[in-house]
């Protein structure tokens, strides 16, 4: 008899626990070894059981989704991490992705589409809600040669700003440390924004990290 898949739940709020719980207890392919509040609470459980997958929230106090996947998936590499969660920001999507997450699907999914998405998980391929995957598409078509060349119309010292944003320092705080005024800042931003057709600097700092312009410990 083929062994059920084992799954671990985390997430903070104990309703949405418990209601995965009791409709995934109802399917005899997956075995729930365990349901965590916290990624501190999932890693020590991973540590116990190895599960085959682990249905990761994103937003949780302490350690968070992203930080917690990046954990486990050094403590168990076979272990694959699903994360289901209501956010489709480009600053949520790319950094889970990155961190190890093999999907990533949002709360509003019906329950066939979640234990669908569990059982490609485990067998090893990606399942992303379209939303998320549009936004993945976008992000690969726009590393193109258009991308290269509006990033090279950047000048050094807009580089130097953008590295700084990437970095999450304010105006203030990129004034003092290149040691210009906090208007000239402002003008780079102003710049930065219009040259790489951005709306703001949350997508100024997805945009460096994407390109690997800064690189995230």
């Amino acid at each position: 008899m083929t062994q059920p898949i084992s799954i671990l739940i985390v997430d903070d709020h104990e309703v949405v626990r418990k209601g995965v719980r009791a409709y995934l207890d109802t399917l005899p392919e997956f075995e729930v070894v365990g349901e965590a509040a916290s990624g501190e609470e999932a890693i020590h459980l991973v540590k116990d059981f190895i599960p085959d997958i682990v249905l990761m929230d994103l937003i949780m106090p302490g350690l968070d989704g992203v930080e917690t996947t990046r954990r486990i998936k050094t403590l168990s590499p076979r272990t694959q991490v699903v994360v289901l969660t209501s956010y489709h920001e480009d600053g949520h999507i790319f950094p889970a992705l990155k961190a190890g997450a093999i999907s990533y699907i949002l709360k509003d999914m019906k329950m066939d589409k979640l234990v669908e998405a569990l059982h490609r998980a485990a067998q090893g391929e990606v399942t992303l809600h379209p939303r998320v995957a549009t936004r993945v598409l976008q992000n690969i078509r726009g590393e193109g040669a258009e991308e290269a060349q509006l990033f090279t119309e950047l000048t050094e010292r807009e580089l130097d700003v953008l590295k700084l944003i990437a970095n999450g320092l304010t105006n203030t705080q990129i004034a003092e440390k290149l040691v210009i005024s906090e208007n000239t800042v402002k003008g780079h931003v102003s710049n930065i924004l219009s040259k790489l057709h951005l709306a703001d600097r949350t997508q100024v700092a997805v945009y460096a990290w994407q390109r690997g312009i800064v690189q995230r410990s």
